[in-house]
This record gives structure tokens, C-alpha cells and sequence, in this order.
């Protein structure tokens, strides 16, 4: 376990402002009682963005044949769709989403070449709106896996004002590395082809990396 690099910021400036107001309540305000309450609290808090941005160390089986979960979290949808974006066909959607108590690193679920990538602002909907794929922050990838295109988003949610994607189009990547970072609350939906065998179901807890998604011909 260790922390990922896209918090050390928000940790030291978390440490620095929660430090700074326990040393105003503490020497300035004169709040007696209250300030080794605070100081606890914001301890608490601080150790909770240290936590929020923990990175588990795990070691991926790759496997051409399946498709691999590319967050931790929860499956919350597993549905038909027209993918208008760039695949423009249909496709069986699987949704997973992430509350502020997942690990919120993303991977790719699929090796292979990256065809496409776009980053989109948008809204900040929460990340379980049936319209949050479409309308809020979020970037779209697509690794071309031997012929099949695996498209796949990181979607910012409620609390998310962020996404960290290292995706570049051409570069060839290994299924399970590191595709980027969502900030706090979040959800990633994966587009797989009609005749994917689905191994997961709607409710189902899931590992990135770990949780094999479907099965792909």
C-alpha cells in the first residue's frame, strides 16, 4: 500500500490549512475546550485524505480473453445502449461506481492499442444519473484489443472536479496498468460487444484489476 502521486498536493495542502486553524483556535481564539476536540477532528480528516488517495499494491493476471474491472466499487448498471460517440453501434454498457470509500485509481481493462481519447467538461451530476455518462466531466478511451474496440469512461461525479487520465492516442498498453485518477466520488463505464459473456451482475462489489468483467470472443 502507499499513497498516489495525484494526492501528495491535496494531502500537504490539507496539512498545512488544518494545521494553520487548530493553531488560530488553539494560541488566538482562546476556545478552551474546543480546540483539542478540533485538533482530533482534523486529524481524523487528514488521515481520511491520506487514506482516499491509497494506492494497493496488486498484481494483475492478463488474460486476452476477458475484460478486467477498471475500478473498484459497485456495478450499478448492466444495459443495452447505443454508443453515439465513436463506436456508434450497440453495445452492453457495464457501470461501476465509486463512493468516497473505494480506492479510485482507474486501469485499463483491456491491452492493446489506444485508438481514441477525448477529455469532455461537463456537469457534475451524481455519478449513479442515468444522464451522467453523457452530460457531466468525464473522458472517453478506446483500446483496440485484436480487432474488437473496448471503449471505456472516467465519469466525475457530485464531488469530483477532477479527472487525471494518462491515456494518449497510439501507445500500446497492458491490460491492468494505470489508466488515471478520479477525485473524490465517481463511476467508469465499460462498452463491450453484444456477444461478451457478462461474468458480473447488477450490485456486485468489484476489484479493478482483480474482478473479471466478461468474457470476450
Amino acid at each position: 500500500m502507499k499513497i498516489h502521486k495525484e494526492g501528495y498536493v491535496v494531502i500537504i495542502t490539507t496539512f498545512v490549512l488544518l494545521a494553520a486553524g487548530n493553531t488560530f483556535a488553539g494560541f488566538y481564539a482562546g476556545f478552551g475546550w474546543f480546540s483539542p476536540v478540533a485538533a482530533a477532528l482534523s486529524l481524523f480528516l487528514w488521515l481520511f485524505v491520506c487514506w482516499f488517495f491509497r494506492l494497493p499494491s496488486r498484481v494483475p493476471v492478463p488474460d486476452d480473453e476477458t475484460v478486467l474491472s477498471a475500478a473498484d466499487g459497485r456495478v450499478v448498471a448492466i444495459e443495452e445502449t447505443y454508443e453515439a460517440e465513436y463506436l456508434k453501434t450497440r453495445c452492453i454498457q457495464v457501470s461501476v461506481f465509486m463512493s468516497v470509500f473505494n480506492m479510485h485509481a482507474n486501469f485499463y481493462p483491456v491491452g492493446g492499442s489506444v485508438e481514441y481519447y477525448r477529455y469532455h467538461p461537463g456537469k457534475y451530476l451524481v455519478a449513479w444519473h442515468p444522464k451522467s455518462s453523457e452530460k457531466n466531466e468525464r473522458t472517453t478511451i478506446v483500446v483496440n484489443r485484436r480487432g474488437y474496440p473496448i471503449l471505456f469512461r472516467q465519469i466525475a461525479g457530485l464531488v469530483a472536479r477532477r479527472i487525471v487520465c494518462y491515456a494518449r492516442e497510439g501507445c500500446c498498453v497492458e491490460q491492468g496498468s494505470e489508466t488515471g485518477f478520479i477525485k473524490f466520488g465517481s463511476r467508469v463505464d465499460i462498452f463491450l460487444p453484444l456477444n461478451a459473456i457478462i461474468k458480473v451482475k447488477c450490485g456486485d462489489r468489484v476489484k479493478a484489476t482483480q474482478t473479471i468483467i466478461a468474457e470476450l470472443p
